[in-house]
């Protein structure tokens, strides 16, 4: 006997008591068969000849690990085929990608398919990222860009699935976060983090302090105070995005990601396939977000593929970064 919640129990109960169509339950439902898939894949993906790069760059000029397409190609055909989007944009594609006949989609989602896929050769934990919005261009006519281009305070669900030592689905449709480890022995997510919090404490900091010497004086300041002002403070920087926020969120601590350069405004997180996701898991975990001026949340981009900035984590610390 099941000592835990399924996936599909949890959504349709939450279904029920807020008297749902049912629509948004199949559509989480349908990320979870992809992350189940992905999870697979990861993890034989040294024996079947699907680890190093795929000679390519994605629409940020990175270069595209095999299973980055892997991913893609597997989100991007499995959703198409759901019904639920009228669009779809993802970090490896130039373009949103159309639906065919998606025109009475309500949704559009955009996705990270394999974000830290460059650690992948080394086996150290990667994830999926997913960001949904209700259209706001008309029913019944084709999506556009203009549906992507919302703040993530419009979102109606985000969330990641963590490839690691266990796979985890963690989303939020704005009630909270619940985390669901995969079980391989009976395919199935089980709730193993119902109601995340991020803890009160705040002793652990996760930044590339390799760009430290490109930093602005007030981002060096910040860390440095921080450190200062914690005693027992530790740095845990994976490197994997997921990986970090994910422990930070578990554990307690600030994820730190400046501009990189600071004079020329150099960045690498993408707004809408990272920042906007995660931010909205941060903070419905209790912890908050900033780009040193507003909550990540409210931030509205002007471009598919724009970059930015985050801190992320504990509210009391995140509340005294400022640029």
């Amino acid at each position: 006997m099941l000592q835990h919640p399924t996936l599909s129990q949890y959504i349709l109960d939450q279904e029920r008591a807020v008297r749902g169509s049912g629509e948004f339950s199949q559509i989480l439902l349908d990320i979870g068969v992809i992350g189940k898939v992905i999870s697979r894949e990861v993890n034989k993906a040294g024996l079947a000849g699907i680890l190093g790069e795929a000679g390519t760059e994605n629409s940020s000029g990175d270069s595209v690990k095999k299973l980055d397409v892997l991913a893609n190609d597997l989100f991007v055909n499995y959703l198409s085929k759901t019904g639920h989007f009228a669009a779809l944009a993802s970090e490896e594609e130039t373009d949103i990608v159309l639906v065919p006949n998606g025109e009475h989609a309500k949704y559009v989602i955009a996705f990270d398919p394999l974000d830290g896929s460059s650690n992948m050769d080394f086996n150290v934990s990667v994830g999926s990222i997913f960001s949904i919005h209700q259209r706001v261009t008309a029913l019944g006519t084709p999506a556009t860009l203009q549906d992507f281009l919302q703040p993530g305070s419009t979102q109606v669900a985000a969330g990641y699935i963590l490839y690691g030592s266990s796979t985890m689905f963690v989303y939020t449709t704005g009630h909270g976060v619940d985390g669901f480890t995969l079980d391989p022995s009976v395919g199935e997510w089980l709730l193993s983090h119902p109601q995340m919090m991020i803890p009160e404490h705040c002793d652990v900091y996760s930044a590339n302090e390799a760009y430290m010497y490109t930093w602005a004086e007030q981002d060096k300041t910040f860390l440095e105070n921080f450190k200062r002002s914690n005693p027992k403070a530790t740095s845990r920087h994976i490197g994997s995005l997921v990986a970090d926020i994910h422990r930070n969120v578990l554990k307690g601590g600030i994820y730190f990601r400046p501009y990189d350069d600071a004079t020329k405004h150099t960045a690498k997180l993408r707004l809408n396939y990272e920042l906007k996701p995660l931010a909205m898991i941060v903070e419905q975990a209790g912890g908050a977000t900033t780009d040193g001026q507003q909550s990540i949340l409210n931030i509205t981009p002007t471009e598919l593929h724009q970059k930015g900035v985050m801190v992320a984590g504990n509210a009391a610390i995140v509340s005294t970064y400022k640029r």
